[in-house]
């Protein structure tokens, strides 16, 4: 019986049905934004609490081995519930004290008034009653109750991605049959999760000297609520590239009712800038070196793309979700055009020029041919 020959198809049609692969793919990760989203940050946990019990495992050798995890996992859950603490009791105290402010609100409202030539200005609260709170409190309620189920399903997701660990070696050597293809899943697995750590690590230690600069700047000035700013600006630096600059942007708001003078806030923003144009464009660059690959112009498009699909949770995955299509897409020929394209320096595999091990061009050509089209030695 003759053998099926499958036509190959022409590079067009093939790039074609990789656009259109890749806008299903959007469409579908959209339309189960409420099953992924929560398993993509469960994920991204994970990894995060593998990462910490590997630097206990070198660093604490004392730790036994299979104790690492645990550790790992409860200092996790530590370091969570007291951000979870500090912000909300700074928040609460925050907003305590606004009533208090209503007088200096009146008077940035009334000589808003004056340059826009508006004589009698309104107060803050007629503003506060024209704007009707209470019809939002459904949604908010909503909203709220939306974020609880989500961390409720973020943390079951968790718990059975930690308690899986150790089938998923088991389950590698039945999906891939030869020592080659295990070899090449094991590099491809090895990149992602060396991507996503090298980006916790550098947003991380950025995080924390943007803080800790925003953090005396904010002290100096006797801004109150001090802690509770550095640490919105600190959670939001995991956002790339916008989201530091959007966490600096409310103290210097508050600053305006804070103090009489609209110096103090000139002061900050402009203090709170500098922090963080020199760390994203001294530090940042110097620790991220080739560590991503990743094209600046895609950290932006993939940070848009991802907070249209997902929102602020896609914001906050969009670079490790990025890192994992490029080094996914690199190892198939169909798509690795794409995957040369996020790249930094057009290399997706890493001194592979972009092409798998065993179909590395040599020096006068792919396939062996010299300039002139011959295959060497013929």
């Amino acid at each position: 019986m003759a053998r099926a020959v499958i036509p190959k198809l022409d590079p067009t049609a093939r790039n074609a049905l990789v656009v259109i692969a890749v806008i299903v793919a959007g469409a579908a990760f959209r339309w189960m934004a409420g099953i992924l989203t929560p398993l993509a940050l469960a994920m991204f946990l994970a990894v995060m609490i593998d990462s910490l019990a590997r630097v206990l495992r070198k660093r604490a050798p004392i730790l036994p081995e299979r104790a690492a995890l645990p550790v790992a996992l409860a200092l996790s859950v530590v370091l969570f519930g007291l951000v979870v603490y500090v912000v909300a009791d700074n928040a609460g105290r925050f907003i305590a004290e606004l009533p208090g402010y209503a007088s200096r609100l009146d008077g940035i409202i009334a000589k808003v008034a004056g340059l826009v030539g508006v004589k009698v200005p309104p107060t803050a609260d007629q503003l506060f009653q024209q704007l009707n709170p209470t019809k939002y409190i459904g949604s908010v309620a909503n909203a709220l109750q939306s974020a609880a189920s989500s961390a409720v399903l973020v943390l079951i997701y968790l718990g059975f991605i930690i308690a899986s660990r150790s089938g998923f070696e088991r389950k590698t050597d039945r999906l891939f049959r030869t020592d080659t293809e295990r070899r090449e899943a094991a590099d491809a697995f090895t990149r992602i999760r060396n991507g996503v750590e090298n980006y916790l690590w550098i947003q991380t230690v950025t995080g924390l000297i943007i803080a800790a600069g925003c953090w005396a700047v904010m002290a100096l000035l006797h801004l109150e609520n001090a802690l509770f700013w550095t640490f919105l600006i600190f959670i939001l630096s995991y956002i790339p590239i916008i989201g530091a600059a959007i966490g600096m942007i409310l103290p210097t708001l508050f600053a305006l009712v804070q103090f009489d003078s609209i110096w103090p806030a000139v002061i900050l923003i402009s203090a709170l800038e500098a922090i963080h144009f020199f760390v994203g464009n001294v530090i940042y660059p110097r620790m991220q070196g080739e560590s991503l690959n990743m094209d600046p112009v895609v950290v932006l498009l993939s940070l848009a793309f991802w907070g249209a699909i997902w929102g602020l949770p896609g914001m906050f995955l969009s670079t490790p979700l990025t890192v994992m299509a490029m080094v996914i897409l690199a190892q198939f020929d169909g798509s690795r055009w794409i995957a040369v394209l996020l790249s930094g320096d057009g290399d997706p595999l890493g001194g592979s020029g972009g092409f798998p091990k065993d179909e590395q061009p040599d020096a006068d050509g792919a396939d062996g041919k010299n300039r002139h089209g011959t295959v060497k030695g013929g």
